[in-house]
Protein backbone atom coordinates (compact mmCIF):
# COMPACT_ATOMS: atom_id res chain seq x y z
CA UNK A 1 0.00 0.00 0.00
CA UNK A 2 1.47 3.31 -1.13
CA UNK A 3 0.77 6.72 0.37
CA UNK A 4 0.50 10.15 -1.14
CA UNK A 5 2.03 13.17 0.58
CA UNK A 6 0.72 16.70 -0.01
CA UNK A 7 2.48 19.98 0.81
CA UNK A 8 0.89 23.45 0.93
CA UNK A 9 3.04 26.53 1.59
CA UNK A 10 1.35 29.11 -0.65
CA UNK A 11 0.14 31.16 2.34
CA UNK A 12 2.03 32.13 5.53
CA UNK A 13 1.15 28.73 7.00
CA UNK A 14 2.31 25.17 6.43
CA UNK A 15 -0.13 22.42 5.56
CA UNK A 16 0.76 18.72 5.28
CA UNK A 17 -1.47 15.75 4.48
CA UNK A 18 -0.79 12.06 3.95
CA UNK A 19 -3.05 9.18 3.04
CA UNK A 20 -3.54 6.07 0.93
CA UNK A 21 -6.46 4.91 -1.18
CA UNK A 22 -7.50 2.60 1.66
CA UNK A 23 -7.74 4.99 4.60
CA UNK A 24 -8.81 8.50 5.52
CA UNK A 25 -6.05 11.06 5.11
CA UNK A 26 -4.61 12.86 8.10
CA UNK A 27 -3.45 16.44 7.99
CA UNK A 28 -2.02 19.24 10.10
CA UNK A 29 -1.48 22.93 9.57
CA UNK A 30 0.77 25.34 11.43
CA UNK A 31 0.86 29.14 11.45
CA UNK A 32 4.61 29.50 10.97
CA UNK A 33 4.84 32.76 9.03
CA UNK A 34 8.41 33.56 8.03
CA UNK A 35 9.69 30.55 9.96
CA UNK A 36 8.17 28.16 7.42
CA UNK A 37 11.41 27.95 5.44
CA UNK A 38 13.36 27.00 8.59
CA UNK A 39 10.81 24.57 10.03
CA UNK A 40 9.36 22.85 6.96
CA UNK A 41 11.84 19.99 6.84
CA UNK A 42 11.75 19.00 10.55
CA UNK A 43 7.96 19.31 10.58
CA UNK A 44 7.75 17.18 7.45
CA UNK A 45 10.09 14.55 8.87
CA UNK A 46 8.03 14.25 12.05
CA UNK A 47 4.63 14.45 10.34
CA UNK A 48 4.99 11.45 8.04
CA UNK A 49 5.55 9.07 10.96
CA UNK A 50 4.61 6.25 11.43
CA UNK A 51 4.93 6.07 7.64
CA UNK A 52 8.40 6.25 6.11
CA UNK A 53 9.75 7.81 2.93
CA UNK A 54 9.73 4.34 1.35
CA UNK A 55 5.95 4.13 1.90
CA UNK A 56 5.31 7.05 -0.45
CA UNK A 57 4.02 6.47 -3.97
CA UNK A 58 3.73 10.11 -5.06
CA UNK A 59 4.08 13.72 -3.93
CA UNK A 60 1.59 16.57 -4.40
CA UNK A 61 2.15 20.29 -3.91
CA UNK A 62 0.06 23.44 -4.13
CA UNK A 63 1.87 25.46 -6.80
CA UNK A 64 -0.03 28.74 -6.49
CA UNK A 65 -1.33 31.27 -6.85
CA UNK A 66 -0.20 32.54 -3.48
CA UNK A 67 2.82 34.12 -1.88
CA UNK A 68 5.92 34.11 -4.08
CA UNK A 69 8.47 32.78 -1.57
CA UNK A 70 6.07 30.33 0.11
CA UNK A 71 4.89 28.85 -3.17
CA UNK A 72 8.47 28.50 -4.38
CA UNK A 73 9.49 26.79 -1.13
CA UNK A 74 6.77 24.15 -1.43
CA UNK A 75 7.46 23.41 -5.08
CA UNK A 76 11.23 23.16 -4.57
CA UNK A 77 10.71 20.79 -1.63
CA UNK A 78 8.32 18.60 -3.64
CA UNK A 79 10.72 18.51 -6.59
CA UNK A 80 13.61 17.54 -4.33
CA UNK A 81 11.62 14.71 -2.75
CA UNK A 82 10.45 13.53 -6.16
CA UNK A 83 14.00 13.47 -7.47
CA UNK A 84 15.52 11.77 -4.43
CA UNK A 85 12.76 9.17 -4.06
CA UNK A 86 12.12 8.74 -7.81
CA UNK A 87 8.44 9.61 -7.40
CA UNK A 88 5.95 11.53 -9.56
CA UNK A 89 5.10 15.04 -8.38
CA UNK A 90 1.60 16.41 -8.93
CA UNK A 91 1.08 20.17 -8.94
CA UNK A 92 -2.37 21.31 -7.80
CA UNK A 93 -3.83 24.78 -8.13
CA UNK A 94 -4.34 26.57 -4.81
CA UNK A 95 -7.67 27.80 -6.16
CA UNK A 96 -8.74 24.28 -7.16
CA UNK A 97 -7.93 23.00 -3.67
CA UNK A 98 -10.16 25.72 -2.22
CA UNK A 99 -12.99 24.88 -4.61
CA UNK A 100 -12.71 21.18 -3.74
CA UNK A 101 -13.32 21.80 -0.04
CA UNK A 102 -16.11 24.38 -0.24
CA UNK A 103 -19.61 23.04 0.61
CA UNK A 104 -21.04 23.90 -2.81
CA UNK A 105 -21.92 21.98 -5.93
CA UNK A 106 -22.30 23.22 -9.45
CA UNK A 107 -20.17 26.03 -10.84
CA UNK A 108 -18.04 28.10 -8.49
CA UNK A 109 -15.70 31.04 -9.07
CA UNK A 110 -12.66 31.48 -6.83
CA UNK A 111 -10.72 34.74 -6.71
CA UNK A 112 -7.98 36.38 -4.67
CA UNK A 113 -6.09 39.65 -4.92
CA UNK A 114 -2.92 39.82 -7.01
CA UNK A 115 -0.47 42.68 -7.40
CA UNK A 116 -1.14 45.95 -9.25
CA UNK A 117 -4.89 45.87 -8.56
CA UNK A 118 -5.22 42.61 -10.45
CA UNK A 119 -7.09 39.42 -9.55
CA UNK A 120 -6.20 35.74 -9.56
CA UNK A 121 -9.33 33.96 -10.71
CA UNK A 122 -10.58 30.55 -11.81
CA UNK A 123 -13.99 28.99 -12.34
CA UNK A 124 -14.79 25.31 -11.76
CA UNK A 125 -17.75 22.99 -11.86
CA UNK A 126 -18.00 20.46 -9.06
CA UNK A 127 -20.09 17.29 -9.27
CA UNK A 128 -20.83 15.85 -5.80
CA UNK A 129 -21.86 12.50 -7.31
CA UNK A 130 -18.59 11.83 -9.12
CA UNK A 131 -16.44 14.13 -6.95
CA UNK A 132 -15.03 15.56 -10.17
CA UNK A 133 -13.78 19.14 -10.42
CA UNK A 134 -13.98 20.37 -14.01
CA UNK A 135 -12.12 23.51 -15.08
CA UNK A 136 -14.33 26.11 -16.80
CA UNK A 137 -11.78 28.94 -16.60
CA UNK A 138 -8.17 28.03 -15.68
CA UNK A 139 -6.10 30.02 -13.20
CA UNK A 140 -5.55 33.45 -14.71
CA UNK A 141 -4.29 36.80 -13.50
CA UNK A 142 -6.37 39.65 -14.88
CA UNK A 143 -7.71 43.10 -14.13
CA UNK A 144 -10.72 43.41 -11.87
CA UNK A 145 -12.76 44.53 -14.88
CA UNK A 146 -11.78 41.48 -16.93
CA UNK A 147 -12.66 39.23 -13.99
CA UNK A 148 -16.12 40.75 -13.80
CA UNK A 149 -16.48 40.12 -17.53
CA UNK A 150 -15.61 36.46 -17.05
CA UNK A 151 -18.12 36.16 -14.22
CA UNK A 152 -20.83 37.69 -16.40
CA UNK A 153 -19.95 35.40 -19.32
CA UNK A 154 -19.81 32.11 -17.43
CA UNK A 155 -22.36 32.99 -14.72
CA UNK A 156 -21.10 30.69 -11.95
CA UNK A 157 -23.64 29.69 -9.34
CA UNK A 158 -21.29 30.68 -6.51
CA UNK A 159 -18.41 33.15 -6.11
CA UNK A 160 -15.91 32.77 -3.28
CA UNK A 161 -13.41 35.55 -2.61
CA UNK A 162 -10.29 34.53 -0.71
CA UNK A 163 -8.94 37.32 1.53
CA UNK A 164 -5.19 37.85 1.70
CA UNK A 165 -5.25 36.84 5.38
CA UNK A 166 -6.75 33.41 4.60
CA UNK A 167 -5.00 30.31 5.88
CA UNK A 168 -4.77 28.26 2.70
CA UNK A 169 -2.83 25.51 4.43
CA UNK A 170 -6.05 23.90 5.64
CA UNK A 171 -6.95 23.13 2.01
CA UNK A 172 -4.00 20.74 1.76
CA UNK A 173 -6.57 17.92 2.00
CA UNK A 174 -7.95 19.15 -1.33
CA UNK A 175 -4.45 19.07 -2.80
CA UNK A 176 -4.11 15.45 -1.70
CA UNK A 177 -7.56 14.47 -3.00
CA UNK A 178 -7.14 16.02 -6.44
CA UNK A 179 -3.67 14.49 -6.84
CA UNK A 180 -4.97 11.09 -5.75
CA UNK A 181 -7.63 11.16 -8.48
CA UNK A 182 -4.95 11.99 -11.05
CA UNK A 183 -2.83 9.12 -9.75
CA UNK A 184 -5.79 6.75 -10.03
CA UNK A 185 -6.22 7.86 -13.65
CA UNK A 186 -2.68 6.61 -14.24
CA UNK A 187 -0.97 9.98 -14.51
CA UNK A 188 2.71 9.96 -13.53
CA UNK A 189 4.13 13.51 -13.91
CA UNK A 190 7.90 13.72 -13.69
CA UNK A 191 9.23 15.91 -10.89
CA UNK A 192 10.88 18.23 -13.43
CA UNK A 193 7.41 19.21 -14.64
CA UNK A 194 6.47 20.65 -11.21
CA UNK A 195 6.65 24.43 -11.56
CA UNK A 196 5.16 27.28 -9.50
CA UNK A 197 2.39 29.45 -10.92
CA UNK A 198 2.89 33.14 -10.18
CA UNK A 199 0.58 34.55 -12.84
CA UNK A 200 3.28 35.95 -15.13
CA UNK A 201 3.78 32.73 -17.08
CA UNK A 202 1.54 30.50 -19.21
CA UNK A 203 -0.42 27.78 -17.42
CA UNK A 204 1.62 24.61 -16.99
CA UNK A 205 -0.07 21.68 -18.70
CA UNK A 206 0.77 19.24 -15.90
CA UNK A 207 -0.98 21.30 -13.22
CA UNK A 208 -4.22 19.98 -11.77
CA UNK A 209 -7.13 22.38 -11.65
CA UNK A 210 -5.53 24.84 -14.07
Amino acid sequence: MKYGLAIHTSSPALGLSIGSSEDNPRYRSWELGRETSNLLHPYLRDFIQPQTWQDLGWIAVANGPGGFMGTRLGVVTARTLGQQLNLPVFTVSSLAAIAWQLPHHGSIAISMSAQRDEVFGAIYNFSPDTRQLTVMLPDTVMSAGDWETQLARLQPAHHHYVPQSANLADTVVGVLALARMADERGERPHWEMALPFYGQHPVVASSIGK
